[in-house]
């Protein structure tokens, strides 16, 4: 079972995995720019876009695993990991699972705990209910940009919300389902990977408090927070996110 995936450039290799009800376009503007540098590996999530979609629920490190059986389908031995929100997740249970499959850590508005479960399994419920991921499209999609981004950039925040609403319900309720248990607290303290923690200052979805917790408990972490910004800070805030990536995997040692 290999995760969808698109290969570009040359160089260290760096994986990027989206967020929930996102394919791998959405690091586009990263993409463009790192694979003129690294070996960039941007994949959709399991149950997610053209990825395989087995039965649910999904745990983080479910989701955690197919992302190694990603890396060893490429023979790739190390990768730096690059995520947003659950793709953020899932770098930091390879970090303190898999800490020698990962050189360099970049997490992008994400958090190692929710205080509630009931919300993501009510977005399950719902999306089953509904038979697709179209009805929750546009209140998500709100989240992920600021009113005035999303009200200057139209044509980007349709294109989300194209792009949740053609997601596998299946696939997108088992990812919930991942979320609704999620508790990595434990793990921060064992992740040895240099660690770029970045919230988005207006992030509704997970605000950035969640941010500040992961860089305190991260050893060798770094906090940046990108004002004004809200959750898909990689397309909001592209260049600004591309720049802080790329001048952290490039970091000496």
């Amino acid at each position: 079972m290999t995760l969808h995936h698109e290969t570009r450039g040359s160089g260290p290799a760096v994986l990027l995995a989206g967020s929930l009800g996102t394919t791998l376009e959405m690091w586009e503007p990263q993409v463009a720019a790192l694979s003129e540098h690294f070996t960039t590996i941007a994949y959709d999530q399991l149950g997610h876009g053209r990825s395989p979609v087995p039965e649910g629920p999904y745990s983080v490190p479910q989701l955690g695993e197919a992302a190694l059986e990603l890396l060893d389908h490429l023979d790739v031995e190390r990768a730096s990991f690059v995520g947003l929100s659950i793709g953020g997740m899932v770098g930091q249970w390879l970090a303190a699972n898999a800490p020698e499959r990962i050189n360099r850590l970049v997490l992008l508005c994400t958090t190692s705990h929710f205080p509630s479960a009931d919300p993501w399994r009510e977005r399950a419920r719902r999306v089953i209910a509904e038979g697709t991921t179209a009805g929750i499209a546009p209140d998500v999609v709100a989240r992920w940009l600021t009113p005035a981004y999303a009200e200057a950039h139209p044509d980007d925040a349709e294109r989300l919300r194209a792009m949740l609403s053609a997601q596998p319900v299946k696939g997108y309720a088992a990812c919930c389902a991942a979320l609704a248990t999620l508790d990595l607290r434990e793990d921060l303290g064992r992740i040895a990977a240099p660690a770029l923690v970045v919230g988005g200052a207006q992030d509704l979805a997970i605000p950035p408090d969640n941010q500040r917790f992961l860089a305190d408990h991260i050893n060798n972490a770094r906090l940046e927070l990108l004002d004004p910004g809200a959750h898909v800070v990689s397309i909001e805030r592209a260049g600004e996110v591309t720049a802080l990536i790329r001048a952290h995997l490039e970091a000496a040692p």
